[in-house]
């Protein structure tokens, strides 16, 4: 392998040094008086005394809750293009994992997503647009793996009680089908499946799960637990040897790049089973790029998942912009590549699930760290963060304060890497926009004649990657159509025969299901409708609402007239309103406040300043819908359509 390193080395350069630096305006002299004068405090990466964990890879969610809402209705060819800035190898952030919710009917941060099984003998594998995602990441890469996680269950399962475990064989049995319904209606594997999102785990149910994975002949399906605190399930799983082996990867949430003894001592994989949850700007691309690296140095993590995948949905809603990227706007066409792509690119490009870390990783002297990775074959990629304090914090936990200064880092490569001739380099420079690169490759490192050592010179916030690989690319498309507001005339009358997604283009819902509803009966204007169909509340992982609600609009709307067509499907009791300057969403939607229209199958109608106000009984509703500017102040549009089955 170095014979042939060093031949296509050759032919690539003829000058015998070069420093890593020139483009990016470092300076190239005394990055090599360094690498020949390499102080005796070098940092040594060597194999010969073995590796140290396998990578799993880095990924990221889509859900936990409807995170990805508005990105199946971006036209093409953005949505294309945006999909793969996310998926396509070495061209963007070429993730290797994707992790999705399994919709469970119930509010799980931003909105809700539907479940395959909204009552026990209903089975649907269409709803939503997981499916979809799920099949455009394997189409770009068909390496990804794919993990599936429940926040919240369909209400049949709790049997009158807001608990997914009350009969655990019929909860096994929804997420088994869940499993073969993507294999079967999607030829999707899923490769990991995991308990309840942040909630309390049951040991019984998780044996009972892997037994009726394995009778269904899902061996290959791997349980992660309990994508929550790293306690209780370590010890849990110490203290009982079937549990233990049933078990594949602990998953820890914001673990802030630390694990526990207990976890360690199971000798499973650990891996931060989401992370990250900060609005994507410079300093959370600062987040992303330091606890990429001391995920596992701090914390033996070798997986890391960042929630969330991309900022599709509306910015006003919870945790807006904490998306990888930003696309927000189907409307205009209009995304952001923002700079955690390209901070993840720097690990994601250049390594694979099944590569090992070495056991030579650590801290910086001056602050900061470094991670080495091999696939065994004589391939090696280093990656060196500086991120400082004050621009690398995550939104939790709180980061104890640390300081970062300038220095030479000098990397001494032996036992089988210290023949490697060549390293390619890139380069990120966070902060201010004139001193500001992303994922930019610059001269290549010639290793020959240096002993296998070479210096950089780091400032703070910088990130290096450097790689036997020269597959790394930084892909790019013509710029996005310009940001547009929400349409300020809007109509929809749903009149679509085979609509692709059983959800309304726009329509972002935040308590209840509401999916397109061909009417039969009525031969008129209102054959077409949006129905909203569940008959009963879901096991909640948040604070849903008494009251179904979608969202639609701008949050700075106002002077505005609304205009919605309703048909009660059951008379005497139940409800429907419409909503102006609803000023809350996701999982804070139970205290919107806002103006609430609300008219009752009686013929009465109430206006209120909030949502709980009024609890409507339960009422069949379907809708068709148009505003049009006028004089009704409003932040978002709220639409109310209770339906019994």
């Amino acid at each position: 392998m170095a014979e042939s390193l060093l031949q296509a080395s050759q032919q690539r350069r003829t000058k015998a040094m070069t420093a890593a630096a020139g483009s990016a305006g470092r300076a190239a002299v005394p990055l090599l008086l360094c690498a020949l004068l390499a102080p005796s405090g070098a940092y040594v990466l060597d194999d010969s005394d073995g590796l140290g964990r396998e990578f799993d890879g880095i990924g990221a969610v889509s859900g936990g809750g409807a995170t990805s809402r508005l990105l199946v209705n971006y036209p093409e060819p953005y949505r294309s293009q945006i999909l793969d800035y996310l998926f396509k190898p070495n061209f963007g952030a070429s993730l290797h994992i994707l992790k999705v919710e399994i919709g469970g009917d119930g509010q799980t941060t931003d909105g809700t997503e539907p479940s395959h099984m909204h009552y026990m003998l209903d089975e649907n594998y269409f709803r939503g647009y997981e499916w979809w995602l799920m099949k455009e990441a394997k189409k770009r890469n068909p390496n990804i793996r794919l993990m599936g996680l429940p926040w919240s269950f369909p209400g049949w399962l709790g049997q009158g009680f807001n608990w997914p475990y009350v009969n655990r064989q019929l909860t096994a049995y929804y997420i088994m089908s869940w499993i073969v319904g993507a294999k079967h209606h999607h030829d999707l594997d899923i490769d990991y499946i995991g308990i309840w999102n942040e909630r309390s785990f049951d040991i019984n149910y998780i044996k009972v799960l892997r037994r009726m994975l394995d009778y269904q002949g899902l061996q290959h399906v791997k349980i992660i637990a309990s994508d929550n605190l790293w306690e209780p399930i370590s010890i849990s799983m110490l203290l009982d040897s079937e549990l233990l082996k049933v078990i594949d990867v602990i998953g820890a949430h914001y673990p802030g790049t630390h694990t526990v003894q207990n976890a360690k001592l199971t000798k499973k994989k650990l891996w931060s089973s989401e992370d990250f949850s900060t609005l994507n700007n410079e300093v959370g691309a600062g987040c992303w790029g330091r606890i990429l690296n001391q995920n596992y140095i701090n914390g033996y993590m070798t997986s890391t998942i960042a929630w969330n995948l991309v900022a599709s949905y509306y910015e006003q809603l919870p945790y807006g912009r904490s998306g990888l990227m930003t696309a927000q706007e189907p409307w205009s066409g209009h995304y952001a590549v923002e700079s955690p792509i390209w901070i993840t690119a720097h690990t994601t490009q250049f390594t694979q699930p099944g590569w090992y870390y070495l056991k030579t990783v650590g801290h910086l002297e001056k602050g900061g760290s470094y991670v080495a990775l091999t696939d065994g074959l004589g391939n090696l990629t280093i990656i060196v963060e500086t991120m400082s304090h004050k621009h690398s914090k995550c939104i939790r936990p709180l980061l104890p304060y640390f300081s970062v200064s300038h220095q030479f880092a000098t990397f001494v490569l032996q036992g089988s890497f210290s023949e490697i001739p060549e390293l390619q380099v890139w380069y990120t420079k966070l902060g201010k926009s004139s001193e500001r690169y992303l994922f930019k490759q610059l001269d290549s490192l010639w290793l020959l004649n240096s002993n296998g050592s070479f210096t950089l010179e780091l400032q703070e916030d910088e990130l290096f990657t450097l790689t036997t690989l020269t597959t790394g690319s930084k892909g790019s498309y013509p710029p996005p159509p310009k940001s547009q507001p929400f349409p300020s005339v809007y109509e929809e009358d749903f009149n679509v025969d085979y609509p692709f997604f059983s959800e309304a283009p726009n329509f972002a819902d935040q308590t209840g299901v509401f999916e397109y509803f061909m009417n039969i009966e009525d031969p008129g204007e209102h054959r077409y409708t949006l129905r909203q169909v569940l008959n009963q509340r879901p096991i909640t992982w948040a604070a849903d609402a008494s009251n179904t609600i979608s969202i639609i609009g701008d949050y700075k709307w106002s002077n505005m007239t609304i205009k919605c067509d309703v048909y009660l499907e059951t008379p005497y009791k139940g409800g429907v309103f419409i909503a102006g300057r609803v000023n809350k969403g996701g999982i804070f939607i139970r205290s919107a406040r806002g103006i609430f229209f609300w008219i009752f199958a009686n013929g009465t109608y109430r206006v209120t300043g909030d949502l709980g106000s009024v609890r409507l009984g339960p009422a069949g509703w379907q809708a068709s819908l148009d505003r049009h500017p006028g004089d009704f102040p409003e932040e978002w549009l709220g639409c109310d359509r209770n339906s019994r089955l």
